[in-house]
């Protein structure tokens, strides 16, 4: 779901039930011929099945790149329902026509195909690429399993604040580097009638609780993931008064507004917008320029004694089957994929960032955030939406949704996520 318009995700909002139901395997479907039977052999072209059906150019791009690096093109094969993608890439395990490779998702969705042993395992390309400074070490343990690495890093996003610079300079705004700062910002914007920041009801409605916890107590971040902290206790409890009083404030638009946030920043209906560095793809297709008519910054911790800096990573995993029918050349696009020549292709194409810090692309801001990240000084933490059991994210999405649309009923709201919890962990 990463890179789409919060409209487009609103009119899919009635399948998100759906989708983040865990699916149980099905008889084989139709929908695409997989890799074909080869018994690991070598090939000139990988078919990579993908829930991005709008990616194909990009996809495209990548197997000619690959293709002058390695020898191996790819073949996309893009679905854009994500429950028939689901479907299918679960069925075809059980067939003769696995795929090569396939997008998927990070979290309890790729746990539980590993717990099948549907999931080629990558840990020898991690621990390589670790040891030539070509992904940072923080970024493996989301795509660890019980000690192994399994699937490879297709596409990273790092959670910043994006800001429209000319509202910066109009009122003499420096980027924060602390959350004091950044508070500073938003009543100086409030007192002039700007917006200062962009928030919504429908399926990112988590974004805001998600940076203001990671920035008060990531291990009760991480805990809530994990079933060992719960949505009523003292460190929740503190950050949905901290989200209310911004509310109170005024600091944020109407949550049921139907303009993309893209178009919000562009226009200075909002200054600033949350969002993974994908966003810089939804920006530059208004026509605004990187580094000129916006800018990005790290979010600052709200507590600034945190000895790092908290910073939400959203991580879409490239994957292929066990036993795939090309394993020599799936391992050797894989390892290409981490180099910087693969990196620079791929997020040169996309217009995102690249988790290599070695790879310098077309838009300096993605390049410094990538080098920022890469330097060691922050905490990753899972994005919300991915670090969730999908039970207990439903609930949470509702009940996000309820609470910007309501701020007063915050116990209420999380006493229903909790409710959801418990049934869960049970």
């Amino acid at each position: 779901m990463r890179g789409e318009t919060v409209r487009s995700l609103r009119r899919r909002t009635p399948l998100i039930a759906a989708v983040l139901a865990a699916c149980t395997a099905l008889a084989a479907c139709g929908g695409g011929s997989g890799g074909g039977a080869g018994g690991g052999g070598d090939v000139s072209s990988l078919t990579l099945y993908n829930d991005k059906g709008a990616w194909k150019a990009n996809f495209q791009d990548l197997g000619k790149a690959s293709k002058a690096g390695t020898g191996i093109d790819l073949s996309p094969v893009g679905y854009t329902d994500e429950n028939a993608y689901q479907a299918f890439i679960k069925s075809s395990f059980r067939t003769s026509k696995r795929p090569d490779l396939f997008t998927w998702a990070t979290g309890g969705q790729l746990q539980d195909l590993v717990k099948q042993n549907l999931v080629a395992e990558t840990t020898g390309a991690w621990t390589k690429a670790i040891a030539d400074g070509d992904v940072p070490e923080a970024l493996k343990q989301y795509f660890t399993i019980d000690g192994k690495q399994y699937c490879v890093p297709l596409s990273v996003g790092y959670w910043v604040m994006y800001y429209n610079k000319r509202i910066f300079a109009e009122h003499n705004i420096e980027p924060p580097t602390t959350w004091a700062q950044l508070m500073a910002a938003a009543d100086t914007l409030k007192k002039a009638g700007i917006t200062p920041f962009y928030q919504t009801n429908v399926l990112f409605s988590f974004v805001w609780f998600e940076t203001l916890l990671a920035g008060t107590d990531p291990d009760a971040y991480e805990g809530l993931g994990k079933g060992t902290v719960k949505y009523t206790d003292p460190p929740v409890q503190h950050v949905m008064q901290l989200w209310k009083d911004m509310i109170d404030k005024g600091y944020f638009n109407d949550p049921g507004v139907k303009t993309d946030p893209q178009a919000m920043v562009k226009t200075g209906q909002v200054a600033m917008a949350n969002f993974g560095t994908w966003f810089s793809g939804s920006l530059n297709s208004l026509g605004m320029k990187s580094d000129s008519d916006y800018g990005l910054f790290t979010i600052p911790n709200v507590d600034p004694s945190l000895q790092k800096t908290s910073v939400i990573v959203e991580a879409g995993p490239l994957c292929s089957a066990a036993n795939a029918p090309h394993k020599a050349a799936v391992d050797k696009f894989n390892a290409w994929l981490f180099t910087a020549p693969g990196q620079v292709a791929w997020s040169n194409s996309r217009g995102d960032i690249s988790f290599n810090p070695k790879a310098k692309t077309t838009d300096p801001l993605l390049t410094a955030q990538a080098s920022f990240v890469g330097g060691g000084q922050v905490r990753l933490l899972n994005r919300y939406f991915e670090a969730t059991p999908a039970p207990v994210l439903t609930a949470a999405l509702d009940a996000f949704g309820a609470f910007v649309t309501h701020p007063d009923n915050a116990q209420a709201q999380l006493a229903k996520i909790q409710a959801a919890a418990d049934a869960y962990w049970k």
